[in-house]
């Protein structure tokens, strides 16, 4: 009964081929071997997705975002992503987001990791990745960079959670006291000590 199917077997593969059984089984051997390959380079969809959900798996659970209050651009530059256990902030406007949710795009190696710890208003006014545009400074901007950077900002106020804001620092040089009228101990400081009459009417 076997021998018989192995011969019919072997006619149907004849026919249905026009090649002999052994090579029609050396052609499904061989294409074996190359599926077996491939699929060990490449790995199937399903190994994908559960080495996705492995890594997930290790990946801590992220904490709720802290409330950091108002904080200088020096102390902002802590939360770039160079330390895991920390945050992973950003600014627009002044108004500093928790974007830890995103790292694959702020975080290290991300393609917007350079904005990670800044006030990148400017960069993403200008669309611009230039080291001199990585601040908070948008004097000059043309209109259609600044519809852009407000489209920015209620994206960010829409997906992440506010969780502070930038101090407002005035530099002062001169005679230049306009800008430190806002705040009054930086204009203190600005004066002369020999000006005590000015220094009493601030105080």
């Amino acid at each position: 009964m076997g021998l018989q199917l192995w011969e019919t077997l072997k006619e149907e593969i004849t026919a249905y081929t026009g090649l002999s059984p052994a090579t029609f089984f050396t052609v499904v051997a061989l294409l074996w071997a190359i599926y077996y390959v491939v699929t060990g380079l490449f790995g199937s969809s399903d190994d994908h997705h559960q080495r996705s959900r492995a890594f997930e798996e290790q990946m801590e659970p992220l904490p709720p975002p802290v409330q950091l209050g108002e904080i200088s651009e020096e102390e902002l530059k802590q939360y770039d992503g160079s330390d895991p256990k920390k945050p992973l902030l950003m600014a627009i406007k002044g108004q500093i987001y928790d974007v830890s949710q995103s790292r694959m795009f702020y975080g290290p190696g991300g393609p917007y990791a350079l904005f990670a710890g800044k006030d990148a208003s400017r960069a993403l006014a200008k669309m611009s990745f230039e080291e001199q545009d990585l601040t908070g400074d948008i004097s000059g901007l043309v209109p259609f960079e600044l519809d852009a950077l407000q489209d920015w900002e209620y994206k960010f106020m829409s997906k992440y959670v506010k969780v502070g804001t930038i101090k407002k620092t005035v530099t002062v040089t001169g005679g230049d006291n306009g800008n430190g009228e806002a705040l009054g101990t930086t204009e203190g400081d600005a004066k002369p000590a020999g000006d005590g009459s000015s220094q009493n009417a601030v105080a």
